[in-house]
C-alpha cells in the first residue's frame, strides 16, 4: 500500500511541474509521515541523502564534468576533428562520419552526451555546413553521435549506474567499449548512403581536404596528439590497475589544464576560473539529485518494492526474450521525456532484481539501460540532444526531428544486438 502511495506522489509531483530531485524527496518523507511504525522519518532521510554522497566514486561525476567543460573550452574538439578528416575527408561521407569519430573519442574524455553533442557540433556543424551539406542532417549527426558519450568510457552513465547497483565501475566501462564502437559503425552506415543518395559537393569538400594535407600529417598529427592522449592515458590507467576510476577523473582534470593551458594555449587563468564556477553550476543539482535518489531508492527497499515487482513481472512474464523486449520498449518511451540520470537512479534498483530472476547480467542490464535513455536523449520531442544541437547550430527543433530519424533506426538496430546477443557487451571482461 505504502509503496503505491510513494509512486502516486511521486507522480503527482512531476505533473504540478516539481524538479525531479523535489519529487523524489517529497515522495520518499510520505511513506514515514503516514506511518510512524516506519522507520523512514525526516532524520532518516536527511541522513541517508548525506551517506549517499559521502562516497569516493561518486567523486569521479563532477570531476568528469569539470575535464569536460575545461576540454571544450580548450579546443580539444577541433583538433580530433581534423585528424580524423584527414584520413577519411575525401570518401564518400568522409565528414559526416568523421564527425561521429570525434564524438566518439570526444565521448571518451567528458563522459557526457550534451556535452560531446555542444562541444563537437559546435565546431563541426558551420564547417559542414560551408561545404555543401545540410544544416538539419549536420544537427542531426552531433544529436545522435553525441549521445557516444554516454556510452564510451569513462561514462557518467555508467557511474551513477554502479553507484546505486553496487556493479563493478570498471567492468561497466569496459563492457561499454564495443557497444558504443557497434553504434558508431551503425550511424557512419547511415551517413554513407545518405550522401550517396544525395550527392556532396565534391570541388568545396575537394578544397578543405587539400587544406588539410597541405599542413602534412606530421603537423596534424602533431596537432592531436595530446588530444588523442587523453583517452589512452584514463582508460589505459583504469584497465592496467594503476588508478581508479575516481583516481582516472582527478588525471583527467589535471590532464586538461596541462593540455588546454600549457600545450593549446587557449585557456588562461582567469577562463579556468569561469570554467570551474561553470561546472559548479551543473553539478550542484545533480549532487541534490543523487542524494535523494539515494534516500528514494533506500525507501522503495524498505518497503520490499524491489522484491515484489520482481515476483509479479516473473510471474507474468513468461521468459527473459519477453522481458528484454518489455524493457527496451518502456525504456525508449521513458527515455523520450525523462533525462537519464534520474531514470537511472530510480529505476536500476528495481530492475536488478527482475534481471536476477531472468539470470541477465547486471554489466549487461546496465549496458541495455543506458544504450535506451542514449536514444532518448536524441528521440523527439524533448530530447535534450536535440536543444543542444539547435542552439550550436541554429537549426529549427523539428528540423533536426525529422532529419534525426533515420539515425534512430540504425540505433536501434545497434540496440537490438546488443540487447540479445550480451557477448558484445560481456566478451572484454
Amino acid at each position: 500500500m505504502m509503496t503505491a502511495v510513494l509512486f502516486v506522489v511521486f507522480i503527482v509531483c512531476l505533473m504540478l511541474s516539481f524538479p525531479v530531485a523535489i519529487a523524489m524527496g517529497i515522495a520518499a518523507i510520505t511513506p514515514g509521515m503516514l506511518d510512524t511504525a516506519l522507520s523512514a522519518d525526516v532524520v532518516y532521510i536527511i541522513r541517508t541523502m548525506v551517506v549517499g554522497i559521502d562516497s569516493t566514486p561518486i567523486l569521479a561525476i563532477p570531476l568528469f564534468i569539470l575535464s569536460g567543460t575545461i576540454m571544450a573550452q580548450g579546443g580539444i574538439s577541433g583538433k580530433l576533428f581534423d585528424l580524423f578528416a584527414y584520413f577519411l575527408g575525401k570518401r564518400t561521407g568522409g565528414l559526416p562520419c568523421a564527425v561521429i569519430v570525434t564524438c566518439l573519442f570526444y565521448g571518451a574524455i567528458s563522459g557526457s552526451g550534451p556535452a560531446t553533442c555542444a562541444a563537437v557540433g559546435a565546431m563541426t556543424v558551420p564547417l559542414l555546413v560551408s561545404l555543401g551539406y545540410d544544416r538539419g542532417f549536420c544537427s542531426a549527426i552531433v544529436a545522435s553521435a553525441g549521445g557516444l558519450g554516454l556510452i564510451i568510457p569513462p561514462s557518467i552513465s555508467f557511474v551513477n549506474y554502479a553507484l546505486v547497483t553496487g556493479t563493478s565501475v570498471t567492468s561497466l566501462f569496459t563492457a561499454g567499449i564495443l557497444p558504443g564502437c557497434l553504434i558508431a559503425l551503425c550511424l557512419m552506415a547511415y551517413c554513407y548512403i545518405y550522401c550517396r543518395i544525395h550527392g556532396e559537393d565534391k570541388e568545396k569538400i575537394g578544397a578543405n581536404y587539400q587544406k588539410l594535407h597541405s599542413r602534412g600529417f606530421l603537423g596534424i598529427m602533431k596537432s592531436g596528439f595530446w588530444a588523442l592522449l587523453c583517452p589512452v592515458i584514463i582508460l589505459g590507467g583504469i584497465y592496467s590497475g594503476i588508478f581508479s576510476p575516481t583516481e582516472a577523473a582527478c588525471v583527467s582534470v589535471i590532464y586538461a589544464i596541462l593540455v588546454s593551458m600549457a600545450i593549446y594555449r587557449t585557456i588562461n587563468l582567469r577562463k579556468l576560473w569561469e570554467l570551474i564556477l561553470e561546472s559548479v553550476k551543473s553539478i550542484a543539482p545533480l549532487c541534490v539529485l543523487l542524494a535523494l535518489a539515494t534516500a528514494f531508492s533506500r525507501v522503495l527497499t524498505m518497503l520490499n518494492a524491489p522484491q515484489a515487482l520482481a515476483e509479479f513481472i516473473s510471474g507474468a512474464i513468461s521468459g527473459k526474450i519477453a522481458f528484454l523486449i518489455l524493457l527496451n520498449v518502456a525504456l525508449l518511451i521513458l527515455g523520450m521525456f525523462i533525462d537519464g540520470a534520474p531514470a537511472i537512479l530510480i529505476l536500476s534498483p528495481l530492475l536488478m532484481p527482475i534481471a536476477a530472476e531472468f539470470g541477465i547480467d547486471p554489466v549487461h542490464l546496465g549496458i541495455v539501460i543506458v544504450c535506451n535513455l542514449t536514444i532518448g536523449l536524441a528521440s523527439p520531442p524533448f530530447g535534450l540532444n536535440l536543444f543542444v544541437a539547435s542552439s550550436t547550430s541554429g537549426a529549427p527543433v523539428m528540423e533536426i526531428g525529422k532529419k534525426i530519424i533515420p539515425f534512430i533506426a540504425m540505433f536501434l538496430i545497434a540496440l537490438v544486438l546488443i540487447t540479445f546477443i550480451p557477448q558484445i557487451s560481456l566478451c572484454l571482461i
